[in-house]
């Protein structure tokens, strides 16, 4: 295999053998690094399968949020496609107005994708195929915005040969536009697509003109971020476009992600008269983040289960970052994904039968797994001496406890949500929310410790007790509404109790008996002896008397049912809102590194450049780079030396000192003799290497140039290494 050429050149040698090396797929990648390699199989699938649940009934779920503002704008395309007809047209506004939808989504703006693209493929179904989505970023000139337009209606590349004068784009007029990107060429596009449309198949009758115009589709063209749009580009477009909008059925949709006010400050007047402006407001990222859990989390039929320091710090990235729903979905993803990759004992984190049966074929050393959980350690100390030896000793038993024990996780499980919803229901209207007014935060008071232990659970049954009768009644009905839908025993015991309860507040009404006004002579007695003139003696006895009347007077029939009621409630409270670490065998279904989640998702890229940069072997895992005393090898990448040396310096760096440190380092990497002449001599290629490695530390942010001294850089951190 010898070449011979006359000129340099590059030749590529195919291997002769004929194997071939094997792609790594998906299931490679999770069981590299995976503990308890003899189920990575099962569990890779469990967790693909959870994932693609959890990704389809998130998309569904939202679908169906942003149904009715999606409904409302494809109503809005529709009349502007069927009253297009000339006469109607200009009845319905100027013959220069185009028809613009407002939709206001909210800050999330990582959400909105999911959102146009449902809008996109709506419209082409059901209105017209002529869409277009344009963002800021790919728009920043009214050359590119024409363009990008041009390109996603007619499916072609668009030719933009023509190169025109700085500053042409920023016109108002469309005579310095290329002939080829230009809305002329979009207007005869668009009559050909007509044309071709109204003329049909050959074998067919051809419809009259008058029907042809009525179902001429609109263009519609979707501005994803407004507010991100150069104001001078969207001014000229409009402009543009409103010269036009006789030939061409236009269509704006505008997406705003702060407040509608965003068009007037954009646009003068003389531009936003151009525009027939309807606004739409879709449903707050925080009511959608409650629809997502109360139908995703808190059910269930969804196995695998978050505990509460990770629902928190879930929880608080969406509040206090970025509001998106998305991204939260994503960081539930994540903590799936790391559950089944580190947790041998995950294979148990499924439907019941499919959990059941893989109890059954845990080996010896998932078994030993077992018998070290917290949980499981827990519930061996509150068995008898026998019963202890068999679980630790015994594997034919202990995987028969282990079913019963995935049984009593899936009974917590059923019984918890009905029971968190009905405490939720009562508690979520009384003043101040002392459980919280969301489900969720109700959900984090759960999962830390017992909440019938809790001082504001205490608060609320005594403000539950203040509560008018037909407040009351209407809440626990509500409650006994969410108790009849689910599949339990006990759940199913406790709704004919509460359901006894009601029909005994009913039979109030029907058996009272008017002694009214003969309790309030009695109890407003003593109250008119304080109209009379007494001494501080006569005043003190009276209130005793009031006192004391109150602490005798007996409960109404009323008042009993209300504390029976009350105390039920609070029985079901005590008995099924345990904090899940209370169960045995958690740890299969509940995921509780929060360090983790926060590591991946709120990360500080500062601190992880730094500890890459100080201790390059753990990231390259290169042999020759490990130091034991903390120190950078001399054998490191040029930026890791660059900043070791910068380390040692002051505020300011003399950057001819600091060359000269670089070079000795790199001369004693590459092996030559301290006592030579050329030892730590600066040539080309380490000068090169070493103006690299500056430029990289400067571009990171660790250096910065300075005009207090010639050929020195300002050091931007702080302490030593």
């Amino acid at each position: 295999m010898s070449t011979s050429s006359v000129s340099k050149g590059c030749f590529v040698f195919k291997p002769s053998g004929k194997k071939k090396m094997r792609e790594l797929g998906l299931e490679d990648h999770f069981a590299e690094g995976c503990e308890g390699a003899e189920n990575t199989a099962a569990r890779f699938e469990l967790c693909q399968q959870l994932w693609d649940k959890l990704k389809t009934d998130t998309e569904a779920l939202q679908d169906e949020l942003n149904r009715k503002v999606l409904d409302s704008l494809l109503d809005l395309t529709r009349k502007c496609s069927t009253t297009r007809q000339h006469s109607d047209w200009a009845s319905k506004m100027r013959a220069s107005e185009i028809p613009t939808a407002a939709l206001v989504l909210g800050v999330n703006v990582p959400d909105h994708d999911m959102t146009f693209q449902s809008l996109s493929e709506l419209l082409q179904q059901s209105v017209t195929p002529h869409v277009a989505s344009v963002q800021a970023k790919e728009c920043g000139t009214l050359k590119h915005l024409m363009k990008r337009v041009l390109e996603r209606l007619t499916g072609t590349a668009v030719d933009d040969e023509e190169e025109e004068e700085e500053g042409a784009e920023q016109t108002s007029t469309p005579l310095h536009k290329s002939s080829h990107c230009s809305l002329s060429t979009l207007c005869d596009w668009y009559n050909a697509k007509a044309r071709k449309s109204s003329t049909g198949t050959p074998g067919k009758k051809r419809s009259s003109p008058t029907k042809d115009e009525h179902q001429q589709p609109p263009v519609v063209i979707i501005f994803k971020d407004l507010e991100a749009f150069n104001p001078r580009v969207l001014q000229n477009f409009i402009l543009i476009c409103s010269l036009y909008i006789e030939r061409l059925p236009l269509m704006f949709i505008f997406g705003i992600a702060t407040s509608p006010s965003t068009i007037q400050h954009m646009l003068p007047h003389s531009v936003s008269s151009l525009l027939c402006i309807e606004l739409f407001q879709s449903l707050s990222c925080t009511q959608h983040l409650a629809t997502v859990i109360d139908k995703l989390i808190l059910t269930p039929q969804f196995p695998f289960k978050l505990n509460g320091k990770v629902m928190q710090v879930l929880i608080s990235i969406f509040l206090y970052h970025d509001f998106s729903v998305r991204n939260f979905i994503k960081g539930v993803q994540l903590a799936l994904l790391e559950h089944f990759h580190s947790q041998p004992l995950s294979v148990l984190c499924c439907k019941k039968k499919q959990a059941l049966l893989n109890v059954t074929q845990l080996g010896h050393l998932d078994l030993e797994r077992v018998r070290q959980l917290p949980s499981f350690k827990r519930y061996v100390e509150r068995q008898e001496h026998q019963e202890q030896v068999s679980l630790l000793t015994d594997d034919g038993h202990l995987k028969e406890v282990c079913q019963r024990l995935i049984k009593d996780l899936r009974k917590y499980h059923k019984n918890y949500y009905p029971v968190l919803r009905c405490l939720h229901t009562l508690t979520s209207s009384l003043p101040r929310y002392p459980l919280g007014k969301q489900i969720r935060e109700l959900h984090l008071i759960c999962l830390e410790k017992n909440v019938s232990e809790n001082e504001d659970y205490q608060s609320a049954m005594k403000l539950l007790k203040m509560l008018a009768k037909d407040e009351l009644i209407t809440l626990l009905q509500r409650c006994a509404d969410i108790l009849q839908s689910v599949k339990s025993k006990k759940m199913r015991t406790a709704h004919v109790q509460l359901e006894e309860l009601l029909a005994k507040f009913k039979q109030l009404d029907s058996a009272a008996v008017e002694t009214a006004p003969v309790v309030e002579e009695n109890i407003t007695s003593p109250v008119r002896n304080l109209q009379k003139k007494t001494d501080l003696f006569q005043l003190q006895k009276t209130l005793l008397e009031m006192n004391e009347s109150r602490r005798s007077k007996k409960l109404s029939p009323f008042e009993v049912l209300r504390n029976d009621a009350l105390e039920f409630i609070d029985g079901l409270v005590k008995s099924h809102l345990c904090p899940p670490e209370s169960q045995t065998l958690n740890e299969a279904c509940y995921y509780s590194s929060s360090a983790t989640v926060r590591r991946h998702l709120n990360a500080a890229p500062r601190t992880s450049i730094q500890a890459a940069l100080r201790t390059p072997y753990y990231y390259i895992q290169n042999d020759s780079l490990k130091t034991e005393d903390g120190s950078v090898s001399n054998a490191a990448p040029d930026i890791c030396i660059a900043y070791k040396l910068h380390l040692e310096c002051g505020r300011l760096i003399n950057l001819f000192d600091w060359l000269e440190a670089y070079a000795t380092v790199v001369s004693a990497a590459e092996g030559n003799d301290p006592d030579s002449d050329d030892y730590g001599k600066v040539d080309e290629v380490k000068h090169a290497r070493f103006i690299q490695a500056v430029s990289e530390l400067e571009f990171l942010g660790f250096i910065k140039s300075t005009k207090q001294k010639t050929d020195h850089v300002a050091r931007l951190t702080w302490g030593g290494c």
